[in-house]
């Protein structure tokens, strides 16, 4: 009878666990929908001021039309039908050189942060001729007219562009909103007057940008270099390029990348040629390693084997103490293991996610040591209690912060578990064991309230 009461009562913590599961899944839905607030937070930021930015020149277009004459028909349904062709000539940069320093701008809606960036971005292009603007007629006797070349850059969101200086040497240029390119409208354009197309071209365009989050640069060039700095300390680096490991910099005070790129090495020139909406690019986000909502939705994802091993330290506990806990006083226990999830959600969006962790994490510690006092009679027991969850919290933080190596780190503290368990029972007659606590669990609720102190609970065997 008393060993199907041993099993009546893992079924009912199997039961308290599943309880516990569904309390976990509740708390990662309303993660879910923290993050889903800062995306929106973050739209709303780039709506009404500037989003991310991609910036593509400077390059070279001219607008041309062809006009010719054919004869269609014969005898007298002989007729002269004037034709005409437009079309758009582009030639880029033999050398580009692009220098940024975008520092950070971080940007709030209400509690949620949006990390934005500003600054200085200086474009140096160099073209050896102009031939590439230079018309041939596809038709025989055709008349060709075409416009002033023109310097074209485009720019993700226009709004971001708080200055604009060009320059042809010393000579500045008339900057005019638009790029008149169909694939890539966005950005600005100046007319090259005057120039000669076998003659080289320096052109200079110093910009003062704005954006959010990313910035990416296309290089639409036969040779490409590019440097940029930020004072922002957690770049992540994308696009098609990485930076040179030779020349990147990352440190608290920010980062200082360079690239160099061939056009052997992209196929940038042709995607811009053909139109594509994402050409090949690189760039750099400021991300933010420690993002509370992230951060609290991994440590959700612990949060089972977290209940689990806080389980095991009540039952270890309970078996050699000679104590015995009731499921109520487990399911009390896990809701505190679970409510330091919400705690850690609600303190991280006002303090650091360290702070936030520590004040959660201690405050569940105080909590189950001194209600491990009482569930085990003693209070030295539940300053052990409070140790071993002390000790849990600890490892977990570990895991959280070494996102490479959490799944080892996980996997040796499982396995540390175990063999704790498996020492501290390796001696234990479980036969005897089970003849002892059926032995205890006869006498009466009076003798063991004079025993420990603590008012008993009422007996849960069938």
């Amino acid at each position: 009878m008393k060993t199907k009461a041993l099993w009546v009562k893992l079924a009912i913590l199997a039961a308290v666990t599943l309880l516990l599961l569904v309390v976990l899944a509740r708390i990662g839905w309303l993660v879910d929908e923290r993050q889903q607030r800062q995306r929106e937070a973050a739209d709303n930021v780039a709506a009404s001021q500037a989003g991310e930015q991609m910036l593509l020149g400077p390059m070279l277009s001219r607008w041309c039309v062809e006009n010719w004459e054919e004869t269609q028909g014969t005898g007298k349904d002989l007729r002269v039908e004037r034709q005409r062709r437009e079309f758009t000539l582009m030639q880029f940069p033999v050398r580009l050189n692009v220098d940024g320093e975008l520092n950070q701008e971080t940007r709030y809606r209400s509690l949620f942060k949006v990390r934005g960036y500003a600054g200085r971005v200086a474009l140096k292009a160099h073209f050896a001729d102009l031939a590439g603007l230079v018309p041939v007629a596809e038709h025989k006797d055709g008349v060709l007219t075409c416009s002033d070349p023109q310097m074209v850059v485009s720019v993700s969101d226009p709004r971001g562009l708080q200055a604009v200086e060009i320059r042809r040497g010393e000579e500045a240029l008339t900057v005019v909103s638009g790029t008149t390119n169909s694939a890539y409208p966005r950005g600005l354009h100046a007319a090259l007057r005057g120039q000669a197309l076998d003659q080289p071209l320096d052109l200079a365009v110093t910009l003062q940008l704005t954006g959010t989050t990313r910035f990416a640069v296309v290089p639409a060039a036969s040779a490409t270099d590019v440097t940029l700095r930020s004072n922002w300390p957690h770049p992540s680096f994308g696009g098609r390029f990485l930076p040179s490991p030779a020349t990147r910099t990352i440190d608290a005070n920010g980062f200082s990348a360079q690239w160099t790129v061939s056009e052997l090495a992209t196929d940038a020139m042709t995607d811009v040629l053909k139109g594509n909406k994402q050409p090949d690019s690189l760039d750099f986000s400021m991300v933010d390693p420690v993002n509370p909502y992230v951060m609290s939705d991994r440590a959700i994802k612990y949060g089972l084997m977290f209940i689990v091993l806080t389980f095991v330290c009540v039952g270890m506990l309970e078996l050699l103490a000679g104590r015995r806990v009731h499921p109520v006083q487990y399911l009390l226990v896990g809701l505190a293991i679970s409510l330091f999830f919400l705690l850690l959600l609600s303190l991280s969006e006002h303090l650091s996610f360290a702070g936030s962790y520590g004040a959660a994490a201690a405050a569940v510690v105080l909590l189950l040591g001194y209600y491990g006092a009482a569930m085990l009679g003693q209070t030295s027991r539940g300053l052990g209690f409070g140790t071993l969850v002390a000790l849990l919290y600890g490892a977990l933080y570990v895991v959280l912060i070494q996102e490479q190596a959490a799944l080892l780190i996980g996997a040796l503290l499982l396995f540390s578990v175990l063999t704790i368990v498996m020492v501290l029972t390796r001696r234990i007659d479980w036969y005897a064991l089970q003849g002892s606590l059926d032995a205890s669990a006869t006498r009466k609720p009076a003798a063991a309230s004079r025993t420990s102190g603590t008012t008993p609970l009422p007996d849960w065997t069938p």
